[in-house]
């Protein structure tokens, strides 16, 4: 059995301080919106509470998709890096970067300089930005595959970006990946399903990603960016494919969205008859500890007509 944990849109904060010359950017309504709504809202002893569970479940690997900062300022990147290496080696945690991450021009070749361990792939150089992306890593029985779905927008805007030339790169990988038998799962910020969030923060290629998985298949796919622990899917060639979502880690009770909580996969099987148990765990309302939310069966190793 493969144990894969995946937490998505941690928002490290509180924020450093920040000069004028940094507000005079997309970065003002940021701060803005963190001022009024995103720092009454998250709860960083939550995001403890949370990976201090994870680590203790003691999975195979780790998948964090997106969103560590919130206005990819030099000190918050460097922030994460060193949140990250507290968490664990680049080996055990795979990371794609979201929307915050790419905040302004140059902000995600600052991230992927400061986080390129944990967003290469198997005997690949670190990215220098989002044409380093995808990657793929080979963990047991699994293969990790990264896309960027990150990229500077407008202000009052959150959307993605899902090329054809990363959609080319990406459909070689899940082929290779494929050929040998593995599990694929592929990781990105924004959901590449319909519906699954606004207009302006939606992921620009959707029918490009999911005629890709359609043709040259995957096992799941995991996003963050919405903040809700969502279960959509899509077609692939044999049947359909679950794509997962998941609040975001800091979230408090009581706010709009549901409270932070990490995905945790349990996998088994051979190619054609895979077996996947997903449970939510996460800040059960009223109690201290970290517990069960949710689970559900997501595969039972027959094959879901599309």
């Amino acid at each position: 059995m493969f144990r894969l944990a995946h937490f998505s849109d941690i928002h490290l904060g509180p924020l450093p301080d920040i000069t004028y010359r940094e507000l005079v950017s997309k970065r003002i309504t940021g701060y803005l919106h963190w001022q009024r709504r995103r720092r009454v809202h998250l709860d960083h002893g939550i995001i403890d509470r949370i990976t201090d569970d994870m680590l203790a479940a003691k999975p195979d690997h780790i998948a964090l998709t997106g969103d560590l900062v919130n206005l990819a300022l030099d000190k918050e990147i460097e922030m994460a890096r060193l949140w990250l290496e507290g968490l664990g080696a680049p080996e055990e945690i795979s990371v794609v970067p979201g929307n915050h991450d790419a905040y302004v021009p140059r902000a995600l070749a600052r991230a992927c300089q400061a986080w390129g361990p944990y967003m290469k792939g198997d005997g690949s150089m670190p990215p220098t930005g989002r044409y380093g992306f995808p990657y793929l890593r080979v963990r047991g029985p699994v293969a990790i595959v990264g896309v960027s779905s990150a990229r500077a927008t407008a202000p009052f805007l959150a959307s993605g970006y899902f090329t054809e030339n990363q959609a080319g790169k990406t459909a070689e990988l899940l082929d290779e990946a494929g050929a040998r038998g593995l599990f694929r799962i592929v990781l990105i910020h924004h959901p590449p399903v319909r519906g699954a969030t606004g207009p302006h923060k939606r992921l620009l290629g959707i029918s490009r990603f999911q005629k890709m998985v359609r043709r040259h298949g995957a096992e799941l796919v995991l996003h963050g960016h919405t903040h809700l622990p969502t279960v959509h899917r899509i077609d692939g060639p044999d049947g359909t494919v679950p794509v997962v979502g998941v609040a975001a880690a800091g979230q408090l009770h009581g706010g709009a969205k549901p409270a932070g909580h990490y995905n945790l996969f349990e996998i088994v099987g051979v190619p054609g008859a895979w077996q996947v148990r997903l449970a939510r765990r996460g800040a059960v309302e009223g109690q201290a500890e970290i517990g069960e939310i949710s689970s559900q069966v997501l595969v039972s190793g027959e094959r879901t007509p599309a």
